[in-house]
């Protein structure tokens, strides 16, 4: 099959492409089964990847990130997938970066996004909660200002990078009394932050290696200029006009598994032997991996176009919600077909594909279920 160039590379996306796979292979590699069996990565692992660029390529260089567009991020969450890396949690890093980058104010990114671009600071994103998902209005998480202070009450959950963040982003309400103009983005730098804690990281069927983790607030005092933005209630706002970038970032890890996946279990049924022949042979082997490699590259197309439409700032949130659960249902799809191709082997995670297919199952989950994608993308209708 005729190689085929993403139409928003350049010839620096490809130099970063080979640097950031090098780096992968040579540092995060060797450590996969570690992470899996410790439920976390290092913190040193975060500055590595800090020193080579990979956090935050898309941040302007005057506050420590690469300057280039977001084609530079995608590599980065393309190459982890390709590597089944699936423990080290920079796409939330680039999450909330962009959070500051697009509404904190000017102190704020002089403050956090050098720390961020370095790996010296690990950030969270805390959104859900125990009795809340989808369903960001009803967060119960309260701020409540004390003169120059908020104090911050609350509980949250299934928080990725949860164990090692020292910055976490807290969607909390600061005016408990209304759902979406209550609610604000609240940073809280955790070091030595008196009434914080944190449980070890949650046991998942996939993404073991994952720091997802529990998070408590018991009067947690943090200064009023923490608020993101430096006001009150806009939180809601600033998640709606963020998400799209987030579940841009699920529908490219999706691609990039879809084709990993494919590519490996190609491979593995030219040699695989089965009543006298390779399990390439076989016509429903054919059949199956041509349908398999069909949706990869449909759902390569459709990611590219999406990459573009957000490079140019026009990616809306019906698209990126048609990305989000499309590329996830499909990405589901083909791990299972895939693992199914592989036989017993397929069930031995010390096959790749083994996880692969439990890494996919969340990705329907977070970043808004899949449901909630389709309620999205029905209104627009």
């Amino acid at each position: 099959m005729k190689p085929y160039r993403s139409p928003w590379t350049n010839e620096d996306h490809d130099m970063f492409r080979d640097s950031t796979r090098k780096f992968i292979e040579a540092e995060f590699v060797p450590q996969r089964d570690h992470w899996i069996e410790r439920g976390y990565p290092e913190p040193e692992y975060w500055a590595k990847a800090g020193e080579m660029g990979l956090l935050c390529p898309d941040v302007p260089a005057e506050y420590g990130g690469g300057g280039g567009d977001f084609g530079f991020d995608a590599i980065t969450y393309e190459e982890l997938a390709r590597a089944c890396i699936s423990s080290f949690g920079n796409g939330i890093q680039s999450i909330v970066a962009h959070y500051l980058m697009v509404f904190g104010t000017e102190e704020q990114k002089q403050r956090w996004l050098p720390g961020m671009a370095s790996g010296k600071t690990i950030t969270a994103i805390a959104m859900t909660e125990p009795g809340t998902g989808s369903d960001l209005q009803a967060v119960k998480t309260r701020a409540i200002r004390d003169d120059d202070e908020y104090v911050l009450n609350g509980s949250k959950t299934f928080i990725t990078n949860g164990y090692n963040a020292n910055l976490i982003c807290v969607v909390c309400k600061t005016n408990p009394e209304e759902r979406a103009k209550g609610i604000s983005l609240l940073m809280v730098e955790t070091d030595g932050l008196e009434g914080f804690r944190r449980n070890k990281p949650l046991k998942k069927i996939g993404m073991k290696g994952q720091d997802t983790s529990e998070l408590f607030f018991d009067d947690c005092k943090i200064p009023a200029g923490n608020i993101l933005g430096g006001e009150a209630g806009q939180g809601f706002f600033q998640l709606m006009k963020q998400l799209p970038r987030e579940r841009l970032i699920i529908a490219v890890t999706a691609v990039a598994m879809m084709e990993s996946a494919v590519s490996m279990t190609c491979e593995y049924v030219k040699e695989r032997k089965a009543f006298g022949q390779a399990l390439a042979d076989f016509q429903n082997t054919k059949f199956k991996l041509a349908e398999l490699a069909t949706q990869a590259k449909i759902g390569r197309v459709f990611l590219d176009h999406c990459i573009e439409q957000l490079n140019e700032g026009e990616l809306d949130t019906e698209t990126a919600s048609m990305a989000k659960w499309w590329c996830t249902e499909k990405q589901f799809e083909t791990m299972h077909e895939c693992l199914q191709l592989h036989g017993g082997y397929g069930y031995m995670m010390e096959y790749p594909i083994a996880q692969y297919f439990t890494d996919a199952r969340v990705q329907m989950i977070y970043g808004g279920s899949n449901e909630i994608m389709k309620e999205l993308i029905s209104r627009s209708l």
